[in-house]
């Protein structure tokens, strides 16, 4: 039993299909031994990203790792905050002598703040530290003025309408999520030359303190020791650092009407269904699409996720004897008329 010192803990925000998942699973395959407690929180219908980071080899069988990563699912952390996020909190500090670490991925269209503002509760400051808040930035898309890696609709309505000179809530929302971090990732580096690369990293950086640091990674491999250890403290002084939603009423609080919803399929043809899925974005203003699909012919289950018109898929695990083949995608987007979505994709793959 280690000393109940104050569990460090590290908040990982940025936008949908930033990389936030994958630089989690990066830090828990390279734990060295690190004990560690995930609480994972997606904007959707269904858990797609906690199931990702259960497969994780974070030296626990999969039984065992249904204890170690908490999964919120009912919105972002900065609303139910209270409802849920305090009771998972509680638990892990009762075993916090058997932790190391805390990690806490928020959904992408979550306001860190305030979750921040929460380990300013006596239960949990006096057990919990925030070590560091993480903001993982999508550098392709922000390169391309959208920030979030889908068509930009809303912020080309506001260009095109000469009676409005502010800055998209889109524009907003990125902007809170770097005014709470203690450490900025440019993700996704390699995908850009060195000339587009200094942009991107100048703009940011225009939105940060001087101390705040500024790194580039790929697919957020980067050494946990620039990860973890941080000391930042965030708690205490996060309430200095100014956000456009400090004086924002929580009901009025809707993430600028961002919808979710899903898509059940059966077995499908892989080729086609990227292609139908390709076709949708260009006629939908969809954010995200992810899932898990049931391919005609293959034993393994495939993973897709789609940021914009860039998809990536995989081939995760075999399908159980014990689980149903299906196809079930995950939706996210503004505006969206899902009866219109859901029919086109059926249709295409008919």
């Amino acid at each position: 039993m280690k000393t109940l010192a104050k569990l460090p803990v590290t908040i990982v925000t940025g936008f949908l299909g930033a990389g936030k998942t994958t630089l989690l699973r990066h830090m828990l395959d390279n734990a060295q031994g690190r004990r560690i407690a995930v609480i994972v929180n997606e904007f959707g219908e269904l858990g797609i990203d906690g199931d990702i980071l259960k497969q994780c080899s974070i030296g626990c069988s999969e039984e065992e790792a249904v204890g170690r990563v908490f999964e919120l699912a009912n919105g972002c952390l900065c609303c139910t905050v209270q409802e849920e996020f305090f009771p998972v909190m509680r638990e892990l500090v009762a075993r916090r002598g058997d932790l190391d670490q805390i990690l806490i991925e928020t959904s992408g269209l979550a306001l860190p703040k305030p979750l921040v503002q929460a380990f300013q509760w006596p239960e949990i400051r006096n057990a919990c530290t925030v070590d560091a808040v993480i903001t993982v930035v999508d550098s392709p898309a922000v390169a391309a003025g959208t920030f979030a890696a889908f068509p930009d609709q809303v912020d080309e309505q506001r260009k095109q309408d000469p009676n409005l000179d502010h800055e998209s809530p889109l524009h907003e929302l990125f902007e809170d999520q770097l005014a709470s971090a203690d450490l900025v990732i440019l993700n996704k580096s390699d995908l850009l030359d060195a000339e587009t690369l200094a942009a991107v990293r100048a703009e940011v950086s225009e939105e940060l303190p001087p101390a705040v640091k500024v790194v580039e990674a790929a697919s957020g491999k980067l050494p946990l020791d620039v990860l973890l250890g941080l000391n930042a403290e965030a708690e205490a002084h996060i309430d200095s650092r100014p956000t456009h939603h400090d004086h924002e009423e929580h009901e009025d609080h809707d993430h600028d009407e961002f919808d979710s919803f899903h898509v059940d399929l059966p077995d499908v043809d892989e080729r086609a269904l990227l292609a139908a899925l390709g076709q949708l974005v260009e006629r939908h203003p969809i954010l995200r699409i992810k899932g898990f699909v049931a391919v005609a012919g293959k034993p393994m289950r495939l993973l897709v996720q789609g940021v914009g018109k860039r998809f990536d898929k995989h081939f995760d695990r075999a399908w159980r004897s014990d689980e149903t083949r299906s196809t079930r995608l995950v939706v996210i987007g503004q505006d969206l008329d899902p009866a219109a979505i859901a029919n086109e994709l059926r249709t295409a793959l008919a």
